[in-house]
């Protein structure tokens, strides 16, 4: 009997080198991660496997920015994941501590990065030292793997540090919606700085106008019962993050039942933005929604996983808080430059077919009390079979009562026409309406329109208006408010 052969020299150290590299790349996927704060913000650090190296830097939902800071086989990956609240007020109320951010958050990188440096280091000798001993079931051969996995770890550590490049903040690479950032970095700081203020502001002022609409509006036009069925409306809300904390506001002020959302809640509807939605969930009402034509298909797939959000489309009907409900999506995505748009002829087409949707309804003994859509000339297709059809779009606010006694009610941008609305002296205004239905007919009884902003002269007003059927002398008063209250804030 021959012995049996041993195994090449060259395939087993092959097979060592495998078991080093995907046992390292196990370690620092698992508990190579490490939270450290920097400046204002909570960042997560971490260090991947990489063929260029550099440092990739996640801002969500915006997208991300890559620096060609070293030329290793790791690459550094920083993970923006809030701001906190506490640090960035600090700064708002002490603005001369600016002066000192630079040198804090170049500490706070500095001690991050030694902290990320022995936590790879373990990561990497456990998930070698582990994967070894998993495939060899020697102690001798995993200690080997280990001790390899931090040597490689060394090597690239050292050949980081000697190819570091300091200057390559300076020519960033953006991706996602950052691919912007060039054209407005110039304005960066004023941007920042009147949003800040701005969202203080109207945060401040919602809280208080509707206790002012109480004091002032004492004439007995209407008087909401307690019982009345209660919808927030909002609209165009483009990816303004101080959207959310007014929404939230009139939903707890309001007494609010269901919020409903006629579309374009995003800029560009990319996977990158969806983390700006995660608020609704905390909303703590039910979240009614339409695609606009600033939504993707993908922004409506993240929405549907969510509990308390009812995505409406292809006339689709969902009785919520007590009203029964039909929607259709915008059937143009306009962010899209390879889709030659559809124009009114695609806007009208979908409005018949949530027309013909309603018919059906009607015919099943289930008719719709409330239809949506994104754009008014789609919403103008339900004329005459839903008593209201609620749209946006147009950034301002409207009604008007269609010929054959459907009511259209338009809501304004409640995110005041997105992000780029602080760059104006003022940024246009939010708008937002609360709509009382009766709660045995499930008709609209009356309105709230409220409307906030302005940077340097911040104003907020609501105004109520009654349905026709509930104002004495019928039709053709229905743009007539009762009464407004108004606050000025210099």
């Amino acid at each position: 009997l021959e012995p049996a052969a041993r195994p090449r020299p060259w395939l087993r150290a092959l097979g060592l080198t495998a078991v080093v590299l995907a046992g390292a790349w196990l370690g620092l996927l698992i508990v190579g991660n490490v939270r450290a704060p920097v400046g204002p913000m909570d960042t997560t650090m971490a260090l991947r496997p990489s063929l260029s190296g550099g440092t990739k830097i996640n801002v969500s939902p915006l997208g991300a920015l890559t620096l060609d800071s070293h030329a290793a086989p790791v690459r550094l990956d920083v993970n923006v994941d809030q701001l906190d609240p506490l640090r960035a007020q600090a700064l708002v109320d002490h603005p001369e501590r600016i002066s000192g951010l630079q040198d804090e958050v170049a500490r706070d990188v500095e001690h991050g990065t030694l902290d990320l440096a022995v936590r790879s280091c373990v990561a990497v000798v456990s998930g070698a030292t582990a994967l070894g001993l998993a495939v060899y079931r020697r102690p001798r051969r995993a200690l080997a793997a280990g001790g390899l996995a931090l040597a490689l770890l060394a090597a690239s550590g050292a050949s980081a540090y000697a190819t570091w490049n300091p200057k390559s903040v300076l020519e960033p690479r953006f991706s996602g919606l950052l691919s912007s950032a060039p054209s407005v970095v110039g304005n960066a700081r004023s941007i920042v700085t009147e949003f800040d203020v701005y969202q203080k502001e109207l945060a401040r002022l919602v809280t208080n106008v509707t206790k002012l609409y109480d004091v002032t509006s004492t004439l007995p036009a209407y008087r909401p019962d307690p019982s009345t069925i209660r919808v927030l409306h909002v609209s165009d809300i483009h990816l303004n993050p101080a959207s959310w904390k007014i929404i939230g506001s009139l939903v707890e002020q309001y007494q609010v039942d269901v919020i409903v959302d006629s579309g374009d809640t995003m800029d560009h509807g990319t996977a990158a933005e969806n983390g700006f939605l995660d608020p609704i969930r905390d909303l703590g009402v039910p979240y009614v929604w339409v695609r606009g034509n600033h939504d993707s298909r993908t922004t409506q797939r993240y929405l549907e996983r969510m509990k308390n959000v009812h995505v409406l489309d292809d006339g689709r009907a969902e009785t919520v808080a007590g009203l029964r409900f039909a929607g259709m999506g915008d059937p143009q995505f306009t962010p899209d430059r390879t889709a030659v748009p559809g124009g009114d002829a695609a806007e009208q087409l979908a409005g018949a077919r949530l027309a013909s949707a309603l018919r059906d309804q009607r015919t099943a003994g289930t008719p719709v009390d409330v239809a949506v859509a994104h754009e008014p000339v789609a919403a103008r297709e339900t004329d005459g079979l839903v008593p209201l059809v609620l749209c946006g779009h147009l950034h301002h606010e409207g009604t008007e009562l269609l010929p054959y006694g459907t009511r259209l009610r338009r809501e304004g941008s409640t995110g005041g026409s997105g992000l780029r609305a602080v760059e104006r002296e003022y940024p246009a205004p939010i708008q937002a309406s609360i709509l009382y239905f009766d709660r045995d007919n499930r008709r609209l009884q009356a309105w709230d329109a409220i409307q906030l902003g302005g940077l340097g002269l911040t104003k907020a007003e609501v105004s109520r208006h009654l349905a026709d059927e509930n104002r004495p002398g019928g039709r053709g008063a229905s743009d007539s408010p009762s009464p407004t209250a108004e606050t000025t804030s210099p």
